[in-house]
């Protein structure tokens, strides 16, 4: 029997990105060869992302592609976008699989009973039932993996759809997440990143039941004894669940590098509230002020909406101005988009897209602003800096401990190790 080929996209966080880099290995270890997605192979996978509306755009555009490409290839879609609208992707042309949330990790299965010219197969469940943890981590490089210890939410903040696509906050034990620690350790990484969608709630069961007697801090201090692994990030964490236990472990570990990126998503506490977010701006604030005093050099990143509903003038001058107060690294700016079946979707008050747009480029300003004075604050500081294995055109790159990215010529002596630089 010839063998068959694979290839895969994803769209989205770096929790799917761990979850393809292991759907492509069990694949690779069933006996598929794996392609380029650039590349004509006998199975596409796109593994979607479904925050704003360009995923979905994202993902058509990716389907006719393929069509145009290689027709006769089967295409199967899964992830986010596939939970929350399986209907809706069956009834694009050439596609022939959707996996909801429950059916991602029976990819194998699913693809040996594929026939084309079947109209699009949907396998799918209520995300009520989604109850099961499936680990996964990305090994992209040797250098840095994402590896995901959380996943689903119990949070339901008015503008998102996670809790629809990825069900209820479910983790892995310690125990399991150690274990994962120490093999990527033995293959060769040097930095893990922790991934999840609510990485703060850590510590409920596979089924969502707060059925170890764990939590986040319990686990970066299992962690932190891991051999071998002489970086952590933490990718995402609630302000809420932000504990100064948490601050001050990371303020005093070798391990965990000083970088935090923490949603804020408003600077105004009446948005904050339209938002059905857990905290206030003051609580925001108290946690920036507790990192940097026990971390002056830390990196912090910040997530931000624009445009939600009610968002006058006033309330993102309140946002730009808190932001600008902030003593934070940089901004990930995302500009709101309708979600159907939110709560905000209902809301009144609608802000035109083009003033979106505007605050959008206002606030990206301000982020390149942030990243330039933070750079500048460690000229000529000694950092520590991991390189990674590639080399493009000559060059590598690498992160300092506090997240600044630096490149140089290419020597294969500094790959995957560890160096002292001069920023």
């Amino acid at each position: 029997m010839q063998q068959r080929s694979i290839a895969f996209h994803t769209l989205g966080c770096k929790l799917n990105f761990s979850e393809t880099s292991t759907l492509s290995r069990m694949l690779e270890q069933e006996g598929f060869e794996k392609k380029d997605f650039d590349d004509v192979a006998d199975v596409y996978v796109i593994n979607t992302c479904s925050v704003t509306d360009n995923a979905d755009k994202e993902c058509r555009y990716l389907v006719r592609r393929i069509q145009r490409k290689a027709p006769e290839s089967f295409v199967v879609i899964t992830g986010c976008y596939a939970q929350l609208k399986p209907k809706e992707i069956a009834e694009i042309p050439g596609v022939d699989l959707v996996l909801g949330a429950s059916e991602k990790f029976n990819l194998v299965k699913h693809i040996s009973e594929l026939a084309k010219g079947d109209s699009a197969k949907i396998c799918s469940c209520d995300i009520e039932d989604v109850s099961d943890f499936n680990a996964s981590f990305s090994m992209n490089d040797r250098t840095r993996t994402f590896l995901k210890v959380q996943d689903g939410c119990d949070y339901n903040c008015s503008f998102c759809t996670i809790p629809m696509a990825r069900g209820k906050s479910r983790s892995d034990s310690i125990e399991n997440v150690v274990a994962h620690a120490n093999a990527l350790a033995a293959s060769g990484v040097k930095e893990i990143v922790l991934t999840g969608v609510n990485l703060g709630d850590f510590g409920k069961g596979a089924d969502g039941n707060k059925k170890y007697e764990e939590d986040f801090f319990e686990l970066i201090k299992a962690l932190d004894e891991v051999e071998g692994i002489e970086r952590y990030r933490i990718s995402s964490i609630e302000p809420n669940l932000l504990t100064n236990e948490i601050i001050e472990f990371v303020a005093k570990s070798k391990k965990f590098m000083p970088h935090f990126h923490i949603p804020l998503q408003s600077g105004s506490n009446k948005i904050l509230g339209l938002m059905r977010r857990r905290y206030k701006r003051e609580l925001y604030a108290e946690k920036v002020a507790t990192i940097k005093r026990l971390m002056p050099h830390c990196a912090i990143g910040v997530d931000v909406i624009v445009g939600f509903p009610g968002e006058t003038d006033k309330e993102f001058k309140e946002t730009f101005d808190f932001l600008h107060s902030l003593d934070v690294s940089y901004l990930h700016v995302f500009t709101y988009s309708e979600r159907d079946n939110t709560l905000a979707v209902e809301m009144k008050d609608i802000v035109p897209i083009h003033i979106r747009n505007e605050r959008n480029k206002a606030l990206r300003n301000l982020s390149y602003m942030k990243m330039q004075y933070f750079s500048q604050q460690h000229s000529g500081q000694t950092r520590k800096v991991l390189f990674e294995i590639f080399e493009k055109n000559g060059m590598m790159e690498g992160y300092t401990d506090n997240y600044l990215r630096i490149q140089t010529p290419y020597r294969k002596e500094w790959a995957n190790r560890v160096v002292d630089w001069i920023v």
